[in-house]
């Protein structure tokens, strides 16, 4: 009996070839997939903590797809310089224009429609939980890890991406800020977490920090949990949650607080 037709089964087309793949070309493109790209000097920092965890599980299950882009290939000379001293004069090297524009070229033919391109530098607009929403929402985030002194501003407008900081803090270089603000975004996306309710009931989701947490046992170190939450009453727990997030927040962020009555108010 003759061999039945071979089908495809999987996401991705691989065919056979003799020349050797290059150092530099993206992943296979699973269909799809929320896709995760990131140019840097340290593709081996990648995936990190992205990998551990349940982050990691939907790495391997093909949930997400991950694409660390090494910026060095695309350097200058025979030592791939990938920096200049700054025009003016000052301390410190900056990423050069030429460099970063080839890489982000490559980075874009793989990724996908929509998707943002993002520089993560300390002046860039603050990350939170609506933009981590708003990329989980998306088709995926393309990430530029910055070093030394930043990235040549010509290719900042030139291609207008959209400058994002993890906090009121400066880093060595872009690529812990990358994983957290990819951890952020990854969690969010169905099936990820497994139960969605975590993610609706945790800080910020609703303006707000997070009620505190207990569990077993009742009593430890002669303090009891909360007799509320152990009366079964749902009504009164949820109420108890409200009264104690409201009070957390406004007595350790101000700043959410006042977004959170505003908010009361012109709703």
């Amino acid at each position: 009996m003759p061999d039945s037709p071979s089908k495809s089964h999987g996401r991705k087309s691989i065919s056979a070839s003799l020349t050797p793949r290059s150092l530099i070309d993206p992943a296979p493109r699973l269909a799809g997939v929320w896709l995760a790209q990131v140019i840097t000097l340290f593709p081996q920092a990648f995936p990190g903590v992205l990998g551990e965890s349940l982050t990691g599980r939907a790495l391997k299950d093909g949930l997400w797809q991950l694409n660390p882009i090494d910026l060095r290939p695309f350097g200058e000379g025979k030592h791939r310089n990938v920096d200049d001293t700054p025009a003016g004069g000052g301390a410190g090297m900056v990423l050069r224009a030429d460099v970063m524009g080839r890489a982000i070229d490559h980075a874009l033919k793989s990724a996908p429609t929509g998707a943002p391109l993002i520089y993560l530098s300390p002046r860039g607009r603050r990350f939170d939980q609506a933009m981590a929403q708003d990329l989980a929402a998306g088709p995926g985030v393309t990430m530029i890890c910055g070093r030394f002194e930043g990235l040549d501003q010509r290719v900042i407008e030139h291609y207008n991406i959209l400058e994002v900081s993890l906090g009121d803090f400066v880093l060595t270089g872009g690529e812990l800020a990358a994983q957290a603000m990819l951890d952020a975004a990854v969690r969010l996306r169905p099936g990820i977490l497994g139960n969605d309710a975590s993610t609706e009931e945790e800080s910020f989701s609703d303006g707000l920090l997070e009620h505190p947490q207990y569990t077993r046992p009742a009593e430890w170190k002669g303090l009891p949990i909360p007799p509320v939450l152990m009366s079964g009453n749902h009504g009164e727990v949820a109420k108890w949650r409200q009264a104690q997030s409201e009070e957390i927040t406004k007595a350790r962020r101000p700043d959410l607080w006042h977004a959170y009555q505003k908010g009361d108010t012109d709703t």
